[in-house]
């Protein structure tokens, strides 16, 4: 019975992460970077979703939250939507956006870079840790409703483990998405037009979601 509750949960998530939000996210953050560093935002972000989720199952068992309170959370993550929009069309207009064409033997590497200087201050980790707290911030709006959700699925108290199997079954789709995010980016971000074109309109569609999503 519990496998069968925690398999549910499993699928719970995976059906949670194809709302718009989280892929746009996804999207906004993967754009223009290579598989490695897109797998690793993929599970940052996934994470992020999960550490939330269990902070406000704990938050709401110990004290008495109110709905006006947890309100807030859904202006947050609309908030965090709308700013990395703004921050992708920033650096589209601004001209923050290069490419320099690497060779790998007898392959060649197009790397993309953003600013006024080439610099590889960000290492993996720091794309990791970033990533897990839009996480976090975007798992603030509707945690209740996932809470709800999921006790109503297992008819018990959220536990850990439904919350790391919630947790994979988000996972396994942001992976799967920014893989995809990942394949574009290797195949069509191969010039200065197109990846300036492909910041500006997931700019623009980040920026319509957020105001959509605050109204």
């Amino acid at each position: 019975m519990l496998e069968t509750g925690l398999l549910l949960v499993f699928f719970y998530g995976v059906l949670h992460a194809f709302g718009p939000d989280h892929l746009t996210a996804i999207a906004d953050f993967s754009i223009g970077k290579q598989r490695k560093r897109v797998l690793m935002i993929s599970a940052g972000f996934a994470l992020g979703h999960g550490v939330s989720l269990y902070a406000f199952a704990w938050l709401l068992t110990q004290f008495d939250v109110s709905e006006s309170l947890l309100a807030y959370g859904d202006m947050i993550a609309a908030m965090v939507i709308l700013a990395m929009g703004l921050y992708l069309l920033f650096l589209a207009w601004t001209d923050r956006i290069n490419l320099s064409v690497h060779k790998h033997g007898a392959k060649e590497h197009v790397h993309i870079w953003f600013g006024k200087e080439h610099h590889h201050r960000k290492p993996f980790l720091g794309w990791l840790s970033a990533s897990a707290t839009v996480g976090v911030l975007m798992g603030m709006g509707g945690a209740r409703g996932m809470l709800v959700s999921l006790s109503a699925i297992s008819h018990d108290a959220v536990s850990a483990w439904m919350i790391v199997s919630f947790t994979l079954g988000v996972a396994l789709i942001f992976i799967v998405f920014g893989l995809l995010i990942a394949f574009l980016n290797e195949r069509l971000m191969q010039s200065k037009q197109w990846v300036k074109g492909g910041f500006t309109f997931f700019g623009v569609l980040s920026c319509a979601l957020g105001v959509h999503l605050l109204i």
